[in-house]
């Protein structure tokens, strides 16, 4: 089967090269599943880079999100069969067919295409462990969204609305603001220059609660429109410069800095961690969210689906569909 191989790490993703390759036989409590498409992520960018927190040892195929049809079973698997539509998470997405634990696999709801299907799970897991787990946050409240356009973002805003709170999103570009007014955001501001909007919007209180996956500059800046008892979420850092900050700025002004790794968090915590994705899961059953896709790439072009993100010029999510 043709997959995505990494076999050096390296800043340029170029590296990365289509294969013919061969799953290992089937172990009795995994399925093997024929992707239909794998949605793309920063973290994939960042593992090919040697930049983020797990390190494959190589050769690896990257992505860790996908969705498709189960083909085969183990022989000691039965929450799954040959033929459902399945959601599924685990290193090697950028194939034709993967091997993972079936345990983790869960159906995909009717209605939910495959590309859909494959977007959902790191966005709104990451969202609803930010907002709701950590965060805590409460109908009323300012949220103040960065990054608002990606994948995560977008996420965060759905959310957000949801759990009856009044959103502000930050958006880079003409463009991306110009969709968040038509998405349901509150209130749409650029992502520079934000500090005295947020204010003025909150009647001089800064935002309740910051959801922030870019860092850097928009961190910094985030300090300064914050509300007395507010909790900054911090996501990633996909402006490339990961911000410090003195303590004696939270102990001034009284608010939170809140570190989110939703895998970790399910990890740590097993029972909450099912629970978490009980939760997206119903929303997404009920047609209450359905992740944004920007566009569509042919597995041999799977390092240019990549490069939008680079780009930043991604509004929702992109995928592969090998």
């Amino acid at each position: 089967m043709k997959a995505i191989v990494c076999r050096e790490i390296s800043d340029e993703i170029g590296t990365l090269k289509l294969e013919d390759i061969e799953l290992p036989a089937l172990k009795p409590h995994e399925a093997r599943v024929r992707i239909r498409a794998a949605a793309v992520n920063f973290p994939d960018i960042l593992t090919v880079q040697g930049k983020y927190q797990h390190k494959p040892d190589l050769p690896f195929t990257p992505g860790s999100e996908a969705a498709g049809d189960v083909i085969a079973v183990g022989s000691a698997v039965a929450n799954v069969q040959a033929g459902d539509r399945v959601i599924c998470n685990g290193l090697g997405a950028y194939a034709e067919a993967m091997q993972v634990p079936a345990v983790g696999l869960h159906k995909i709801p009717p209605g939910v295409d495959y590309a859909q299907a494959a977007g959902f799970s790191v966005a709104y897991l990451t969202a609803y462990v930010a907002l709701v787990r950590r965060a805590e946050l409460q109908a009323g409240e300012w949220l103040l969204v960065h990054g608002a356009a990606g994948g995560v973002g977008l996420a965060a805003v759905d959310l957000g609305k949801l759990l009856g709170a009044k959103v502000i999103a930050t958006a880079s570009s003409e463009t991306k603001r110009a969709f968040l007014k038509g998405y349901g955001a509150d209130h749409v501001l650029p992502s520079t220059g934000f500090r005295e909007a947020v204010k003025s919007l909150t009647g001089g209180n800064g935002a309740d609660v910051i959801y922030d996956p870019v860092g850097g500059d928009v961190f910094d800046e985030s300090t300064r429109c914050i509300a007395f008892g507010g909790r900054i979420a911090i996501i990633g850092f996909t402006s490339g410069r990961i911000p410090s900050i003195g303590v004696n700025m939270p102990l001034i002004k009284g608010y939170s800095i809140l570190g989110v790794r939703a895998g970790e968090y399910g990890r740590r915590f097993p029972q909450k961690g099912r629970e978490n994705i009980t939760a997206i899961r119903k929303l997404l059953e009920d047609g209450k969210v359905r992740p944004h896709i920007h566009a569509r790439f042919p597995l041999a072009r799977a390092v240019d689906a990549m490069r939008t993100l680079q780009d930043r010029t991604v509004i929702g999510k992109v995928v592969i569909e090998p």
